[in-house]
């Protein structure tokens, strides 16, 4: 029993329970409005940095395609260095294909002039393939088109002669530059499809302007005004020759090999018929010191 005017224990208890809750209450409640103060004035700040960010690249184009260019910039890099320096659709620009893909004809040339010219079959059945294809629509036998080729570059694409010449086919890209045009410029002669069609093109154009085939060698070589054309005429032929014995299943004919000749056997060895001075020989010499 407690005395007249005193609390009990357990009211006393709950008032300091309730003062506790109140207080707790208070601060949860100051914290709040607090954070949405702070927030809610963070949030006005990245507004008016937003409009006034708007504003000054509005009014400045500058400024606007700068942050674009460093912003392009950053993103390519950050992709590059994601995804390393792998590249899938490098094979799009490779200029090459199987021979096992090509007809048994095809490959045939193929395999043939990699094995004689040392050049990968995968780039040469893409050239023989184009070479089949557009001799066709040019009325040009492919292997033609193969031979030269073959005497010209060696089947180099980056090939360039003291004149000027460039590419598997040996274009004078300064000369026929306007045949480059529809293929993205003059530097499209070293893409060997490319200049391949040109090559043809050229060749159809001094066939048409020679009268003949031979002729037409001597304009595509550059020798039109000369008496001859060094033997590039016949180099081409020889060459094509073999490349339609190989493309028809033949062996390919070489030129024979010109034997030396052989001293008769009753051709007398006698001292003026050696390479070293007989006695007569030498009296000539002295003789002329003399003199």
């Amino acid at each position: 029993m407690t005395a007249p005017g005193q609390s009990s224990p357990a009211s006393t208890l709950r008032a300091i329970q309730k003062n506790v809750s109140d207080s707790l209450a208070n601060i949860a409640d100051d914290i709040a409005h607090g954070f949405f103060e702070i927030t809610h004035n963070s949030f006005a700040l990245v507004g008016l940095a937003v409009v006034f960010a708007v504003i000054t690249l509005t009014a400045r184009p500058d400024l606007r395609q700068a942050g674009e260019s460093r912003l392009m910039s950053w993103l390519q890099e950050r992709q590059e260095a994601a995804i390393g320096f792998t590249e899938p659709d490098a094979i799009d620009r490779a200029t090459a294909a199987n021979p096992k893909d090509l007809p048994k004809q095809q490959a045939a040339v193929a395999f043939w002039l990699s094995r004689k010219y040392g050049v990968a079959p995968e780039p040469l059945s893409v050239l023989v393939a184009e070479a089949f294809e557009i001799g066709q629509k040019a009325k040009l036998d492919p292997t033609l088109i193969l031979a030269i080729m073959a005497i010209e570059s060696g089947f180099n694409p980056f090939a360039q002669s003291p004149v000027g010449a460039q590419g598997l086919m040996q274009v004078m890209t300064k000369i026929h530059h306007d045949k480059y045009e529809n293929f993205g410029g003059k530097l499209a002669a070293f893409d060997p499809v490319t200049n391949l069609r040109v090559g043809v093109k050229v060749l159809q154009e001094c066939i048409a302007r020679a009268g003949s085939l031979e002729a037409g060698l001597k304009f595509y070589v550059g020798a039109a005004n000369m008496e001859t054309d060094g033997g590039y005429a016949a180099k081409v032929m020889a060459e094509h020759a073999r490349l339609q014995a190989v493309a028809n299943g033949r062996p390919p004919a070489y030129a024979p090999v010109r034997p030396p000749l052989a001293i008769p056997a009753s051709m007398p060895l006698n001292s003026d018929s050696t390479d070293s001075p007989g006695p007569k020989a030498a009296e000539k010499v002295a003789s002329l010191a003399v003199s």
